[in-house]
């Protein structure tokens, strides 16, 4: 259990939670990260497979340094307040940042025809391999939030027989297992549940304005609840058959961290809304994995003070700096 104890007037896991993305804490961000904004330039992805992510760099000139390669959460983007907020501490300390866009995330839904979902992890090993091929660096790093940090797991399983060469990879509050989280978001309060399945509906109206062929798309505002959504989407289009095979897909409970390599720390509270702790005790012992439980901090909330700071953009720095 890792001592995270903020005021108490942010121990409630809802405060957490939806403070850490409110437009309130936008400039605070923007202000703190400007050094990291300013330096970032945009930079397209061969993924392999005609495959293109998009995701912007932010290096320190000509100095060689520590490359950390962040991912966002669904439906999140490379320019989300908590992953702007860790890329520019990571930024300021002396890191070198490459913040990448998932498929169909972050304004890139043109520039591949078919659709995201979270099992297609061999784009995002090849991203991060690509990654590591065209900026130099001295240690690569790799760090997510949520989806991402499920993918960063992922990706760090399959790093060595990629080619990647991972020093450490920290994910914050990760998707463990993915029926837990579908059962979290219809249970739970229905903030979380509405705030998700606008942002999906935004976003696959806007796939389908770049790719008005996809005629599946058209039947999607019609269902209510995200189970229904992505029971319709897994069946229409993916090559899944149901939506368990699919949920199950990209799990990283059972034996898919067995074979873990890279220096791993998963970082998760036990009051997080989305992502039941308990699914932690399913995950594969490995002598390369590390897990630090918080009792408060929410969903990647992890806000310490009434400033709005982060605790976890300090303590990812830390695991970074000291192997």
């Amino acid at each position: 259990m890792t001592n995270f104890k903020p005021p108490f007037l942010l121990q409630n896991t809802h405060t957490q939670t939806i403070l850490n993305s409110v437009k309130l804490r936008l400039p605070i961000v923007k202000h703190r990260s400007r050094g990291m904004l300013k330096a970032s330039t945009p930079h397209i992805l061969d993924c392999g497979d005609g495959i293109r992510l998009m995701g912007y760099y932010s290096g320190h000139g000509d100095r060689k340094t520590d490359l950390c390669i962040l991912i966002h959460g669904w439906e999140g983007s490379s320019d989300s307040l908590y992953l702007l907020s860790a890329a520019g501490f990571l930024w300021n300390k002396g890191f070198d940042i490459f913040r990448l866009n998932l498929r169909d995330h972050g304004q890139t839904h043109h520039l591949n025809r078919d659709l995201f979902h979270s099992c297609r992890i061999d784009e995002v090993v090849g991203a991060v391999k690509q990654i590591q091929n065209c900026f130099e660096h001295n240690r690569l790093l790799l760090g997510g939030f949520s989806l991402g940090g499920n993918f960063a797991m992922r990706v760090a399983v399959r790093a060595p027989e990629a080619g990647i060469c991972l020093e450490r990879v920290v994910a914050i509050c990760p998707v463990l297992f993915p029926p837990s989280t579908m059962d979290a978001m219809e249970t739970g309060p229905a903030v979380y549940h509405h705030y998700f399945i606008k942002k999906w509906r935004r976003s696959l109206a806007v796939k389908q304005k770049a790719f008005p062929e996809i005629k599946e798309l058209h039947r999607i505002p019609r269902f209510k609840s995200i189970r229904e959504m992505t029971d319709y989407f897994v069946r229409n289009l993916t090559e899944y058959p149901d939506l368990n095979t699919y949920l199950n897909g990209y799990a990283i409970t059972g034996n898919t961290l067995a074979d873990l390599e890279s220096p791993s720390t998963i970082i998760t509270s036990c009051d997080d809304p989305l992502i039941p702790v308990k699914d932690i005790k399913n995950l594969a012992a490995s002598k390369n994995l590390q897990i630090e439980i918080t009792p408060y901090g929410g969903h990647c909330g992890y806000l310490q003070d009434l400033r709005l700071t982060s605790w976890v953009d300090k303590r990812m720095a830390e695991l970074f700096q000291y192997p």
